[in-house]
């Protein structure tokens, strides 16, 4: 139901996006979302993502593009585009930031995962906007990482004290089912009582969107295979691409999806031997990746959150093939999800032969959908934040001399 609270509120979202695609597309779903709820409200998004030009965004949505970084594989970052020093660029970004935010003037100013923003970038708006009255939330995935790894990484970053200090509420988005983002953290009773887990924020094909009238590459029921941002998939792809170069006996073909950050150079590779098989093709990027879903039998896919909630969203049957480095969440979310029932998970490892691809493959699209699992509330995300937005905005105006219009009916 679209709402007639909340006229000329606004919310901010920050989201790093270092790389690949999982933060900015969970942030631009949520900001859809609460455009949808609430007619009178604006979102503006803080994004470093080099392809957010890519996807179309709803009316009042909107973006800021700060300029972009990349981290290397020692850890350490480097200017995406801009040829200068890593200092320099992050400064640029913490006073895009701050500046951005003075001007629009949020009422909520929703951060994606990094309790400070990438280096710290944004601890001093998170201090402006707190003074200002304005509601600070942090939202973040339904895993992290490994709780000794992510306990290392948030001392390093000083993460933990400004949850406990800067932070309104943390919304988790996942259901309590799927365990705690944040175990093995010294977190405090009352940042705990903040933590509000939402649920898995559901996605569906937009109605500008449409169905597709056609799948490139051949019109029969296919497989989707999709390595996300394509920036570490190349592991799931080859193994996936051996199976259907061993000549098994596979009853559906695939549709692979390489991701845009996928190295121009393993691109042609991957392609090169795509247009060697009949029944098998592939793509770069698609920025509307939910058709291609809606209309798979069943989806292999590595894991990251925001195929995850979509997997669970269109309710295909799924083979996930979970990263394990450098981060562990891959892996956790698929070993939780395998156990409950949602998904069936091959590990990537010195085992990667291709009799067990294949036979995943053809057992497949005969999986039980994630729904058989009968989980509640597993896809209630989005509807739980806007219903938190609603409280949180309608308190922060309040207490700032906003006059709030009065729910209908």
């Amino acid at each position: 139901m679209i709402s007639d609270r909340l006229q000329g509120a606004r919310v901010l979202i920050y989201s790093h996006d270092t790389f690949g695609l999982g933060h900015l597309r969970r942030c631009r779903t949520i900001a859809h979302a609460l455009v949808d709820r609430f007619k009178g409200l604006s979102v503006l998004i803080l994004s470093g993502s080099p392809i957010i030009g890519s996807f179309d965004f709803r009316a009042r949505v909107d973006f800021v593009r700060i300029p972009g970084v990349i981290k290397l594989r020692n850890g350490e970052y480097t200017s995406l585009g801009l040829h200068i020093d890593i200092k320099e660029t992050l400064a640029m970004r913490a006073s895009i930031i701050r500046h951005t935010a003075d001007a629009f003037s949020p009422d909520l100013f929703l951060v994606d995962k990094e309790p400070l923003g990438l280096e710290g970038e944004v601890a001093e708006t998170l201090a402006a906007m707190r003074e200002r009255g304005a509601a600070n939330v942090l939202g973040l995935r339904d895993v992290l990482d490994d709780p000794d790894l992510l306990r290392r990484e948030w001392r390093r970053k000083r993460a933990l004290p400004a949850v406990e200090n800067l932070y309104d509420e943390i919304w988790v988005y996942g259901p309590q089912a799927l365990g705690d983002p944040l175990a093995g953290l010294n977190l405090s009773p009352a940042a705990r009582a903040r933590m509000v887990y939402t649920g898995y924020l559901q996605r569906s094909v937009s109605a500008t969107q449409g169905p597709r009238t056609g799948t490139p590459g051949f019109d029969e029921p296919y497989i989707l295979v999709t390595a996300g941002g394509g920036g570490d998939g190349e592991v799931m792809l080859d193994w996936v691409l051996r199976a259907y170069e061993s000549r098994a006996a596979l009853p559906h073909p695939a549709l692979l999806v390489l991701g845009p950050f996928m190295a121009a150079e393993r691109q042609r590779e991957f392609l090169a031997r795509t247009e060697r098989l009949e029944r098998v093709h592939a793509i770069t990027f698609d920025a509307n990746i939910e058709a291609l879903m809606t209309e798979a039998l069943g989806i292999v896919a590595m894991g990251g959150y925001n195929t995850f909630c979509e997997i669970l969203s269109f309710d295909k049957p799924s083979v996930l093939v979970p990263r394990c480095k450098p981060r562990r969440e891959q892996l956790i979310r698929a070993t939780r999800a395998e156990s409950l029932g949602l998904c069936r998970m091959l590990t990537m490892d010195s085992r990667c032969a291709t009799a067990r691809m294949v036979e995943a493959l053809r057992a497949l699209p005969g999986q039980p959908p994630p729904s058989a699992a009968g989980l509640e509330g597993l896809l209630d995300g989005l509807d739980v934040i806007g219903a938190l937005v609603d409280e949180r905005l309608g308190a922060a105006r309040a207490g700032r001399g906003y006059e709030i219009a009065s729910a209908p009916g």
